[in-house]
């Protein structure tokens, strides 16, 4: 993370953990972050040194202001003003970090060949949960490559139980055994 996010994402989660808003703020940041990234011409329009700082925040107020809380609408416009609006989407990562980390949330990212049931996801979220003792934010995504199995990534760590990587261990070993 750049030091922008860390400042000024910490900053907008202390003041809203302050104010008893942080998964109301939390909720509107992942709202405007996903959009972001479905639209990135919006987040170059809003730094864009050819439209004045005043009508690029002008833009955030008339596209916004009915939809997001006020202090969403101000953290917007103080990252235009400052010039640091393309680091939005760290700073939403940031917020999401420390949200997570004060509340006992682990995002699990679950990879499958095939997309998990319903009654595997909650199975396998209850298994974390019994493992780590945190509540588990699981997100499940398919790759076809994985052939079968499961692939877990969280807090930096990779448990890899995939066919895939079974076959790439035995070809490995193939590789080194001298006949």
């Amino acid at each position: 993370m750049t030091e922008i996010a860390n400042v000024y994402g910490g900053a907008l989660y202390d003041l809203a953990r302050d104010e008893n808003l942080a998964k109301e703020l939390l909720d509107q940041l992942n709202t405007l972050d996903q959009a972001f990234a479905q639209e990135p011409a919006f987040l170059r329009l809003l730094s864009s040194v050819a439209v004045a700082k005043a009508e690029r925040c002008q833009i955030i107020e008339d596209s916004f202001r009915n939809n997001f809380h006020p202090y969403v609408l101000n953290f917007m416009k103080i990252l235009t003003e400052k010039g640091y609006i393309r680091h939005f989407p760290e700073c939403c990562k940031v917020y999401k970090d420390r949200y997570n980390a004060d509340n006992g949330i682990l995002p699990v990212t679950a990879v499958t060949a095939v997309p998990l049931s319903d009654a595997l996801r909650e199975k396998l979220a209850a298994k974390l949960t019994a493992i780590t003792g945190k509540t588990i934010d699981l997100e499940c995504r398919v790759d076809p490559e994985c052939l079968g199995g499961v692939r877990l990534d969280y807090d930096g760590k990779r448990l890899d139980d995939t066919v895939s990587h079974r076959l790439d261990a035995i070809r490995g070993l193939l590789k080194n055994t001298v006949l």
